[in-house]
């Protein structure tokens, strides 16, 4: 039997970095029954005339697969995303071609739970800004300016979304005696309190928060969630936290809060254009931390998504629901089996 074509493109700034061409870790799992083809497109009619014959695509970063791309397919069946975040792929484009859509949302989890601690620990405790008073010999500085921070234990964070990582988060974030607070209404109460964390309406996560960190994909409804009218809603006092993506937060509207003392500061590890412009205000602001969207980045991290796309794709190849389907209402209408167990935990209406 003829092997099914999954097409890869690697963006072309990451062709001379990276020495991922061997896909040995997708082929764990697609050896059997499929071949990698990658498609040098640099531009979109390139990229659909490579792609156009392909049973599954794969990708992370680089040329968003719209509405344009999806209705050139002509046989795909699978759309592998080697991410948390799908937003790269027209999910609704997707789903109405009868495309599956797998992401992997369990991977790195708790590289990106610590990272956004260490971005709450070091605006916090001014980290950053006490290694540049160190090393400028302004030695006797640091200890004036700490000393009109309050103490971390008692404040309390507020967890925008309450998926995987807010839950890591969340562990950690006890360990250092902070309360607790999240907002997400698709989330039960029961599940949000029986890890130990308050639920509460968005309002009160902004009136209450001295920590805010987001944590929801980033689609339609959480396009600019924070504005300049919700920033405005939050404590002087407060620290807003992103590690999800960038355009969850208006930009603008945060540099211009920040400049203004409507919040005090932000740890960012995504932004809205990234990279992002050298004359971008945020780079070189003294109450703001950001990172270059490394959150998830260990030596495990790029081996075991790689992995896990394989078994995905492979599994809808192989005719099989995948384990993680972003949009699974389109599983049943795809010719695929339902393997994984019913669970027994839900009843009817839950």
């Amino acid at each position: 039997m003829a092997k099914s074509k999954v097409a890869v493109r690697v963006p072309k700034q990451a062709r001379d970095r990276t020495a991922e061409h061997d896909w040995s870790y997708e082929l764990e799992a697609l050896r059997p029954i499929a071949d990698i083809v990658e498609v040098e497109a640099n531009t979109r009619s390139e990229f659909i005339e490579g792609v156009r014959d392909a049973d599954a695509l794969m990708t992370s970063w680089g040329m968003r697969i719209d509405a344009e791309i999806i209705r050139a397919l002509q046989r795909c069946v699978v759309i592998g995303v080697g991410s948390v975040g799908v937003d790269m792929v027209d999910v609704e484009a997707a789903t109405a071609a009868g495309i599956v859509v797998t992401n992997v949302p369990d991977v790195f989890i708790e590289e990106v739970a610590d990272h956004v601690m260490m971005l709450l620990l070091d605006t916090a405790r001014m980290t950053s800004a006490m290694a540049r008073i160190a090393a400028e010999g302004r030695w006797w500085d640091g200890r004036q300016l700490l000393s009109g921070r309050p103490r971390l234990l008692g404040q309390t964070l507020g967890l925008y979304g309450f998926g995987h990582v807010a839950r890591c988060t969340a562990r950690r974030a006890k360990a250092f005696g902070l309360r607790l607070i999240a907002h997400d209404p698709y989330v039960s109460e029961l599940e949000i309190t029986g890890a130990g964390v308050e639920p509460v309406g968005f309002g009160e996560l902004l009136e209450r928060s001295d920590f805010i960190s987001i944590h929801t994909p980033h689609n339609a409804e959480t396009e600019h969630a924070f504005d300049a009218g919700v920033l405005g809603r939050m404590k002087p006092s407060a620290i807003l936290i992103n590690s999800a993506r960038g355009s969850i937060i208006d930009e603008q509207a945060l540099i211009k809060a920040l400049h203004e003392g409507t919040i005090a500061g932000a740890g960012l590890d995504v932004l809205e254009q990234e990279p992002p412009e050298p004359d971008n205000p945020l780079l070189t602001m003294p109450n703001v931390l950001v990172t270059p969207h490394v959150a998830s980045a260990t030596t495990r991290m790029r081996p075991e998504t790689r992995r896990r796309v394989g078994r995905e794709v492979a599994l809808v190849l192989r005719g099989r629901w995948p384990l993680s389907c972003v949009n699974p209402s389109v599983l049943p209408r795809a010719n695929l089996e339902r393997w994984q167990p019913y669970p027994t935990s839900r009843g009817p209406n839950r």
